[in-house]
């Protein structure tokens, strides 16, 4: 992103930035080979606003990577994983996820996985998933000899799954033409509570109580 060193964008370039990286989202998701000019359009700004603001169009998918990123460790965040009851934490974090890779679905895809800001705060998110995991092993609920980076790449490929086959999440945030298929979208705490059910308990018949 072009920006001076050190100087924060004005209230209004800072809302064009945001209107162009949500609109590139929305078209790059339906049209991966979108140009700058077909998502400038869709932000409703000049094509030259958009290549004042960044350099190219690899600029702009690293700069979209960056920011789905940073949602995503703010639906961490919001878990509270460091002081949350563990169970609660993980539940309301795989919810907010849910929601943030729904609405963020090219920036999180692969497709836009070049971008070393984005992987450096993938990799604190995934840091932090195996230490709440760890907290969750620590009461007894995984067992004391489970490898936890195992646990979490099992945990994140439900969660890729369930948006694989539930594309539309309720209040995922994301403007689609499919409002009415998203209108009896899923909601993202029970899909939450499927998910982590599922990686704490599998799928075994459970003992009587």
């Amino acid at each position: 992103m072009n920006r001076t060193p050190g100087r924060p964008l004005r209230a209004d370039a800072e809302r064009s930035v945001r209107a162009i990286l949500a609109a590139a989202e929305r078209v790059l998701a339906e049209h991966p080979g979108a140009t700058m000019e077909q998502i400038a359009e869709a932000a409703g700004v000049t094509r030259t606003t958009v290549h004042r603001r960044f350099a190219s169009r690899q600029s702009l998918i690293d700069a979209l990577a960056t920011e789905a990123a940073a949602k995503l460790a703010e639906a961490i965040e919001d878990g509270h994983p460091e002081t949350a009851p563990p169970l609660v934490a993980l539940h309301r974090a795989t919810a907010n996820v849910l929601r943030v890779k729904a609405a963020w679905g090219f920036a999180l895809g692969p497709a836009a996985a070049g971008s070393e800001p984005a992987a450096r705060i993938h990799e604190e998110v995934a840091r932090r998933c195996v230490e709440l995991l760890g907290r969750i092993q620590q009461q007894g609920v995984i067992a004391a000899d489970a490898d936890l980076e195992w646990v979490r790449r099992v945990y994140y490929a439900l969660i890729g799954e369930v948006l694989h086959g539930e594309p539309a999440i309720a209040g995922a945030g994301r403007t689609t033409t499919a409002e009415a298929a998203t209108a009896n979208a899923p909601d993202p705490d029970t899909l939450a509570a499927r998910i982590v059910d599922t990686v704490l308990h599998g799928v075994a018949p459970r003992a009587a109580r």
